[in-house]
């Protein structure tokens, strides 16, 4: 199988930029592809000008040059600049290096990923030169020129009229698609309500599983007199520190603890210290998962936002460590209250009140965990690889019966796109 699997970051030693999980899925991913055997390029959103080709383990990465005012991902404050930046992506109609590739690798399938630079352009292209699209939602971008549907503080439970109008070429592009998949029910209801994917034939959802699981995970000895609390990610405010450091504030700091995995300025832990200025917290910084896992009881994971599928879900599982939520997006499919974790509102006082409660039963903490472990029927990352592996065959046979149709019924013509047919 011939996969072309394009993502807006891919990090590798010449592009080593990281934003969230969506760019780590895509390289494990591409990688466990190719060592089932699979043949992967991948195209990723120029981070420099003139950027080569670059070959890591075994897979080529082509950047694509972004044809917009600035590159993704970029800090932006200026409001006309940023919706210059979102109309012109919007209304993108070339992929020069998409075309490129699929003439000369000729992929049995593309799937796209984040699209922030490459646009939904290369939906286009690929679909027209009669390769099958398959697209995973990481994200909004299709709904929302943020990508994240989030607002002032708060989740974004409809569309504004501003999301609509710089986004209106994105959701009408969907039509160039053979197959859709959700990494939650959540994020593809969202789209869906709205009217999206009528004319994708399959709609389906593969959750997330752990791209790095730890290499030993352990039960936790009981603590009667102290329960250390994690959370590991973007430390930003979709994410809920904010919330996580006032319910920290309201907490006695001679019981719980707190370990903050992730990258974070002074300035912004100054910040952050000043909401709790009593409670025991430690800021580890970026540091491996297996090093955060092995010395937290209960990960927390306080977001604010309709998170698609959050990572940290399915590395606490992995990692046999009970996780504490909050019911938007992707996680109240995957938490099982008091059985797999505990499920609790976002704001300050919900989480003070669900993390003393469970600093009261440290006993619970140790059950949940060895269940974790125990866990025989274990969704693993070879697991997502397998499903979209049956996705692209399902895809590759329906081509081919397209294209053998249409050369019964007319020798003469040439088809593109999905399987139609144009007079040469």
């Amino acid at each position: 199988m011939k996969v072309l699997l394009t993502s807006t970051l891919y990090p590798t030693p010449q592009a080593p930029k990281i934003v969230g999980g969506a760019e780590i899925f895509a390289r494990r991913f591409a990688e466990g592809l190719v060592q089932r055997g699979d043949e992967v390029e991948v195209i990723r959103a120029a981070s420099a000008p003139q950027q080569a080709r670059e070959s890591c383990n075994g897979i080529d990465i082509y950047s694509a040059p972004v044809q917009n005012i600035y590159l993704p991902f970029t800090e932006q404050k200026n409001v006309a600049l940023r919706s210059i930046w979102h109309a012109v992506d919007d209304w993108q109609m070339q992929a020069p290096l998409i075309a490129e590739r699929v003439r000369a690798f000729k992929p049995d399938v593309m799937h796209s990923n984040n699209l922030s630079g490459l646009t939904t352009a290369i939906w286009r292209v690929a679909a027209h030169l009669g390769v099958p699209v398959l697209h995973t939602l990481h994200d909004y971008y299709l709904t929302c020129p943020r990508c994240s549907r989030f607002d002032k503080g708060r989740a974004c439970e409809h569309t504004c009229t501003s999301c609509g109008i710089l986004s209106y070429h994105r959701k009408r592009a969907t039509h160039w698609l053979s197959a859709v998949v959700g990494v939650s029910e959540r994020v593809l209801s969202i789209h869906t309500d709205m009217g999206m994917f009528t004319e994708t034939p399959i709609r389906t959802v593969i959750r997330n599983a752990s791209t790095e699981p730890p290499r030993e995970p352990y039960p936790r000895p009981i603590c009667t007199t102290e329960v250390t609390f994690g959370f590991i990610g973007r430390l930003t405010e979709e994410k809920g520190i904010d919330n996580l450091m006032r319910a920290l504030a309201m907490l006695p700091h001679d019981r719980i603890r707190m370990l903050i995995a992730g990258r974070v300025s002074d300035e912004e832990q100054r910040r952050l210290r000043a909401l709790a200025p009593d409670a025991r917290i430690e800021f580890m910084g970026f540091v491996s998962p297996d090093d955060f896992y092995r010395q937290v009881d209960v990960v927390v994971a306080p977001s604010i936002w309709h998170d698609p599928g959050p990572l940290v879900v399915a590395d606490a599982k992995a990692a046999g460590r009970p996780l504490l939520g909050t019911p938007f997006g992707g996680m109240p499919e995957v938490i099982e209250h008091g059985v797999t974790g505990w499920l609790t509102e976002a704001d300050p006082q919900s989480l003070a009140g669900s993390m003393l409660a469970i600093a009261a039963d440290p006993h619970k903490i140790d059950e949940i965990s060895r269940r974790l472990i125990a866990d025989t029927n274990k969704w693993v990352f070879a697991d997502v690889l397998s499903s979209y592996k049956n996705l692209y065959e399902q895809l590759r046979q329906q081509r081919m019966s397209r294209l053998h149709a249409a050369t019964a019924d007319a020798p003469l013509g040439r088809t593109v796109g999905k399987g139609r047919l144009i007079p040469r």
